[in-house]
């Protein structure tokens, strides 16, 4: 079985969700990855919830070009937020074929956020999606080890963790913490690189995460170390924002660079 390769919108976040789609298939990948919900206030808004006509011309899009979704994000799990006010995303992600759904924990009241994020797999459930929850330092699931508590803690059979190489490094997780996570809960797995040494604030994190990483192998992570601890064939989500490269290199190319990337390293660990 061929390992589903996927172009994550962060890599490509200047394009319009339908420019994404034909992105993903000119530079050689089998899915995307589909930003409904924007992360920041300062991304771009599309209308693409609901029976809109942007929606309809991405499943236009898709069809056409036979590009899968693995993806939707970001579904944030918040104060006084209900669960049920991200229906309408969730019906939409599984109206355009995704097969996971992308939640952010931030709730700093942990027995609410294990609470929503149980009541947001079961949401994910009727619709046939799965519901991994993504740590990353500066949210309330810090860690590999916080974020497997609160999937373990829901019961859920579509629950899973998603391990970004980013997130993993940041929050100084460890490959052996990977055991923590039963290997049906790790459902895919995001992708990229940077240098070993981590900034000195969490806002040089963060400014890092969201604009500067490197392609998969050019920097120093020991991601055929991580490929190896989880689950042989698993999705790989190739999310590499590099704004600076931006500049002067159009999205296509970039991707195109970031999926051969992927490939060198998968190379090395069927070594």
């Amino acid at each position: 079985m061929t390992r589903p390769l996927s172009l994550a919108a962060l890599t490509v976040l200047e394009l319009t969700p339908p420019a994404m789609v034909r992105c993903a298939f000119h530079a050689g990948y089998s899915h995307v990855g589909l930003r409904l919900i924007p992360a920041t206030g300062t991304e771009p808004r599309y209308d693409l919830v609901g029976d809109t006509p942007l929606v309809r011309e991405v499943a236009a899009v898709l069809a056409d070009t036979g590009v899968q979704v693995l993806d939707a994000e970001i579904f944030r799990l918040l104060p006084g937020q209900r669960v049920g006010d991200h229906e309408a995303a969730v019906a939409t992600a599984a109206r355009l074929g995704a097969r996971e759904l992308l939640v952010a924990g931030n709730d700093p009241d942990d027995a609410r956020q294990m609470d929503a994020f149980a009541d947001f797999c079961a949401l994910a459930g009727r619709y046939g999606l799965g519901a991994v929850l993504e740590f990353m330092p500066w949210t309330e699931a810090k860690d590999l080890a916080a974020a497997a508590r609160i999937v373990a803690h829901s019961g859920c059979a579509n629950a899973g963790v998603l391990i970004d190489p980013f997130h993993f490094s940041r929050s100084r997780s460890r490959l052996e913490d990977i055991a923590l996570v039963p290997p049906a809960q790790l459902r895919y797995l995001q992708f990229c690189d940077v240098p070993a040494a981590i900034p000195p604030s969490m806002d040089a994190i963060l400014a890092e995460a969201r604009a500067e990483r490197l392609f998969p192998g050019e920097g120093e992570l020991d991601l055929v170390g991580l490929l190896r601890a989880v689950p042989p064939g698993i999705p790989l989500s190739v999310e590499v924002p590099t704004q600076r490269l931006a500049r002067t290199v159009d999205a296509t190319e970039r991707a195109r660079r970031a999926l051969a990337a992927t490939r060198r390293v998968l190379a090395q660990v069927e070594e």
